[in-house]
């Protein structure tokens, strides 16, 4: 861990304070018109989500931590828990699915996931931007309902349910987006 000054804290920077990991969020650099300069940090913690306002001094040091980004592949459901494989070194892990929390649910077998590490200790996933799911139940089209603005109900593949365009029906294949789970374009 490298040290820095603290007021060269950014935003999306993970540091070390207070004996654990946090996420710089939002940062203001203040200069008051009586006394020294300082950096104002929203901080989240990595583990458990709190947050934190914190001032940085130029003249204090924080601990940069540089977390490390690992490629993995899932494989299976396992009871509570998700079996993924590391894609260089082939060794297996097994994440709660609490940890991954709702979005597991567009998990599909192969699929490729970023997972947030800092030494050894998984602190986060990251999804593919979008996945491709097939529409199971979508209500028929409403006639007269052909503004470009009209949406209904569907169910996907996964479970999930997503606000739809009138002419997307059952069975079709759509893009989703896996931060916001909304619908984007039918897939090609």
């Amino acid at each position: 861990m490298a040290k820095i000054n603290g007021n060269e804290v950014r935003p999306g920077m993970a540091i070390m304070h207070q004996d654990r990991l946090w996420v710089a969020v939002k940062v203001d650099h203040v200069k008051p018109g009586k006394g020294g300069a300082y950096a104002q940090v929203e901080l989240k913690a990595i583990l458990g989500g709190t947050k934190l306002n914190e001032r940085f001094r130029s003249a204090e040091t924080v601990e940069q931590v540089d977390l490390e980004f690992r490629d993995f592949t899932y494989l299976y459901e396992q009871g509570d828990s998700l079996v993924f494989m590391d894609q260089d070194s082939y060794e297996q892990i097994e994440l709660l699915k609490e940890f991954v929390g709702d979005r597991a649910a567009f998990l599909q077998d192969g699929m490729k996931i970023t997972v947030e590490m800092h030494e050894e200790t998984p602190l986060g996933v990251r999804f593919p931007a979008n996945v491709i799911l097939e529409v199971v139940e979508a209500d028929p089209a409403v006639k007269g309902q052909t503004a470009a603005n009209s949406f209904k109900p569907a169910k996907l593949s996964n479970g999930l349910k997503v606000m739809v365009p009138q002419f997307v029906n059952t069975g079709e294949r759509i893009v989703v987006d896996t931060t916001e789970v909304t619908y984007m374009r039918r897939a090609d």
